[in-house]
Parts: C-alpha cells; sequence; structure tokens
C-alpha cells in the first residue's frame, strides 16, 4: 500500500458504558480529506445516529476538514503526543528538554486559566530564537485545550490518540515482517484481524458514570460538572 501513498484509517469510539470500540476502518490517504469524509459517511451509513461530542487526532489529516461537513457539533481535540513532537522538531537536540517540560505545564494544567498562562509563558519563553516551534503550539491552541470542557476523568483519555497509536505498534510490526508477501485484500485482512484482536484487551473509559451526562448535554469547565441552579423569583 505504501507504493499507492495509502495507509489504513481507523476511527475507534467509546460506547456509553465506556467501552472502546473500533468503528470505522477502511484503506485511504492519510491528508486526503476525502478518504476521510468517505469513513465517516459510511459510519454514519452503519447506524452512527448521533454526532460524536469530540473527536482527537493528530494535525496533519483530512480528518478535520471532513469532520467539520460530515459532524460540523463535533468538538476538535488534538492530540498532545503528536503536537509535542511536532513543536519539538522545530528545535535542536539541546532545548528539546526543557522545552517538552515547558509544553507538560500546558497540558497538565489544572484548569484552562493556567494552561492559558502556561502557553503565553511559553510563548514568550521561546519566541525570540524558536518562532516556529511557539507557531506551532499557539496556532491550535483551542483544539489543544478543548478538553478541559469535559469531565476530568475522561482528560487522559482525551489528550492523547494514543490508544490507536498502542494498537497500530502491534500491526506495524506484523506488516513489516510480512512486506511484500501479501495481496492488499490480504493485509487489510490481517490488519483487520490484529486489530480486532487487540481490541479485546482495550480498558475501558475511566469516568464511566459521567458518560451519562455527556450524552444528556450536561456542560463541564475545567472539568467539574456544571450546576444550573434554579432561578429565584421574588414574591
Amino acid at each position: 500500500m505504501e507504493d499507492h501513498g495509502e495507509c489504513m484509517l481507523v476511527l475507534i469510539g467509546a460506547t456509553p458504558e465506556g467501552k472502546k470500540e473500533l468503528i470505522g476502518f477502511q484503506v485511504g490517504v492519510r491528508e486526503s480529506a476525502q478518504s476521510w469524509r468517505e469513513l465517516l459517511i459510511d459510519v454514519k451509513r452503519r447506524g452512527l445516529q448521533v454526532a460524536p461530542e469530540i473527536a482527537v487526532g493528530d494535525g496533519a489529516l483530512g480528518f478535520w476538514k471532513a469532520l467539520d461537513e460530515i459532524c460540523p457539533a463535533t468538538r476538535h481535540q488534538r492530540c498532545w503526543v503528536h503536537k509535542t513532537v511536532n513543536v519539538l522538531d522545530k528545535v535542536p537536540l539541546s532545548v528539546q528538554a526543557n522545552m517538552k517540560t515547558d509544553m507538560r505545564e500546558v497540558h497538565r494544567a489544572p484548569n484552562r486559566a493556567s494552561a492559558e498562562a502556561a502557553i503565553d509563558i511559553f510563548a514568550e519563553k521561546y519566541r525570540a530564537k524558536y518562532g516556529r516551534a511557539v507557531e506551532c503550539l499557539t496556532k491550535d491552541r483551542d483544539a489543544l485545550l478543548a478538553f478541559y470542557d469535559f469531565p476530568a476523568e475522561h482528560w487522559d483519555h482525551l489528550r492523547t490518540t494514543n490508544p490507536i497509536e498502542s494498537v497500530f505498534a502491534t500491526v506495524r510490526h506484523r506488516t513489516v515482517r510480512t512486506k511484500g508477501s501479501l495481496s492488499p485484500t490480504t493485509a487489510r485482512l490481517m490488519v483487520f484481524k490484529l486489530v480486532m484482536a487487540a481490541a479485546k484487551t482495550w480498558r475501558r473509559l475511566k469516568g464511566t458514570n459521567q458518560l451519562p451526562k455527556l450524552i444528556a448535554g450536561v456542560r463541564f469547565n475545567d472539568g467539574i460538572e456544571v450546576i444550573q441552579m434554579p432561578a429565584n423569583h421574588a414574591a
């Protein structure tokens, strides 16, 4: 599939009970909005009736454009693991350790205000010498901090696409070993079987008690449920 610039496009979701499931899978071009559009349309055709509350992915995807067309209400959350790699690629090795620590101050902040302040400090500290790295971080500020509007128990799940990445570490290991010896159809079937086998070991989401609230439309601020106080009517 590499000769045609193709790869496996994968969507993993969570049920209202917190169980992770493979919900979409097809061959396509990673940067192609059309490839992701076809996958999202297929998922809807197979029964997805309610748009996801939030989607997590890295930045170099046609996925985001397709998502805005097919599920315009779904929030964007950029993966912090991918973003950290992208930012560090723009600075010398001697700077990377300190810069990585400073970025951790952002995505591990206890609330959005602290995270916003940490981004501002990062920009002030590095902009003069490493403007490209600062721009890489700050241009996606809103999408990097979307997780603060969801339950704090879910933050570990929302900050990164690690569930997909860890699964495909095994897939890559097997496909590299068999490279050139399989037909495209057989390769796709093997990848599908590997993903489904890995799915048996997936852990449920933390904070499953919060999922029904999200589905019901309850709002969260800095990870805490927003309690709607009844209006007081004066006599």
